[in-house]
């Protein structure tokens, strides 16, 4: 009995080494956090600088992308409500475009300031980001979950460089935190049971904001939210016959998944929930994994190396397939896709291929294609200055 009990215990034991782990620890959170920590390091910044003060490409080209953008507009004036209300698809847009936008050139401006150390443009972050700080109070209408999602998580990228690499000071910093905490953080935190790129993008943020903030708690709240809904994003030929699912979501019958995956009835390695529905959202939810994975790396937990990261890279070569011309067979989505990945697969790419070693030959044809990879307009942004095949 005791031979048999001890096979059976090394068995369970090779079996838990090999099997990808189905949540996070305990522990995710980072005793200490790393800053600037949320989706790009201080190493990578340093190389990004590096290589743009050198004139090498991609990084140069990026760069006067991004400064020649409307986000590095040195005259730009936030404009900042306190109630943002957004409906479905947009309608209404009470302040919706102009805080995503505003973040989006806070995050722009502090990239300018780490790479030129002009003041002047740290100084424009800080405009924007005390401008919004000061006034707002509140997101309502349909979208209110998404549109925090997608704004929060530019806020805390470009505050994380401002606060731990600007030293000419940054008096309202408080405020700004007091603000992420009180009116973003809620509105995101609890997850989302719509499509899956809203909570991937609203645990995005919420994972960002926890890292500025140093809020351990919320951050592991995130964190496993965000692998619950990964693992349920993109089917992998090991999950079974049918996708994962988010157990509250009560997707108890197949006919419930096939309806929720859009109509899709065969399950293929790195098919997403939305990819049936168009690239641009299932490029959503892609771009989002990657963000809260290289957080993650960055504060010391990495993800790559479990089932998130394994879908990512499967996910990334999926969708890049077909956005480079592969014939549509008719068994996927009814033979036709709504192609538009967008800017999204940088930060995949750099860590997948570069730092871990997959061919990804799909992927890299594609990212190559598109450099540099400009910006989304929502919550992506510069990421072939940022990511693009830099090993720190």
């Amino acid at each position: 009995m005791r031979r048999t009990a001890l096979l059976a215990a090394v068995a369970a034991l090779v079996a838990g080494t090999l099997a990808w782990p189905s949540a996070p620890h305990a522990e995710a959170a980072p005793a200490v956090f790393t800053h600037p920590g949320v989706t790009v390091s201080q190493g990578q910044l340093d190389f990004a600088r590096s290589k743009v003060l050198a004139g090498a490409q991609p990084w140069k080209g990026a760069y006067d992308q991004m400064m020649a953008s409307r986000y590095a507009d040195p005259n730009r004036v936030p404009k900042p409500r306190a109630v943002v209300e957004c409906g479905s698809y947009s309608q209404p847009n009470y302040g919706c475009t102009d805080e995503r936008e505003d973040a989006i050139a806070a995050y722009t401006n502090a990239l300018a300031w780490y790479v030129t150390r002009d003041a002047r443009y740290a100084q424009k972050s800080i405009q924007l980001m005390d401008a919004w700080s000061a006034v707002i109070t509140d997101h309502t209408n349909s979208n209110a979950p998404l549109q925090t999602g997608w704004a929060g998580s530019s806020w805390p990228k470009a505050a994380e460089i401002i606060k731990h690499t600007y030293t000419g000071g940054w008096s309202n910093s408080g405020r700004f935190a007091t603000m992420l905490r009180d009116v973003y953080l809620p509105e995101i935190i609890n997850g989302s049971h719509s499509n899956g790129n809203w909570e991937l993008s609203m645990m995005e943020a919420a994972v960002g904001i926890s890292v500025f903030l140093e809020d351990r708690a919320s951050y592991d709240k995130a964190m496993a939210k965000f692998r619950t809904r990964a693992a349920a994003y993109v089917y992998l030929a090991s999950d079974g016959e049918l996708p994962k699912t988010v157990p509250s979501q009560n997707l108890d019958t197949r006919a419930k998944i096939v309806a929720y995956w859009q109509g899709q009835s065969t399950f293929v390695t790195g098919l997403t929930q939305e990819t049936c529905r168009d690239f641009t959202h299932t490029g959503y939810g892609i771009s989002a994994m990657a963000h809260v994975a290289e957080t993650s790396r960055i504060q010391g937990q990495d993800l790559y190396g479990t089932d998130v990261g394994e879908r990512l890279r499967q996910a990334l070569g999926f969708q890049s397939k077909y956005e480079l011309g592969t014939a549509v067979p008719s068994w996927l989505c009814g033979g036709s896709l709504h192609l538009g990945l967008g800017p999204v697969t940088e930060v995949g790419y750099n860590a997948m291929h570069n730092r871990l070693g997959f061919a990804m030959t799909n992927t890299e044809t594609l990212t190559r294609r598109n450099r540099p990879a400009g910006t989304n307009n929502l919550f992506v942004a510069w990421e072939t200055l940022t990511h693009g095949d830099n090993p720190a």
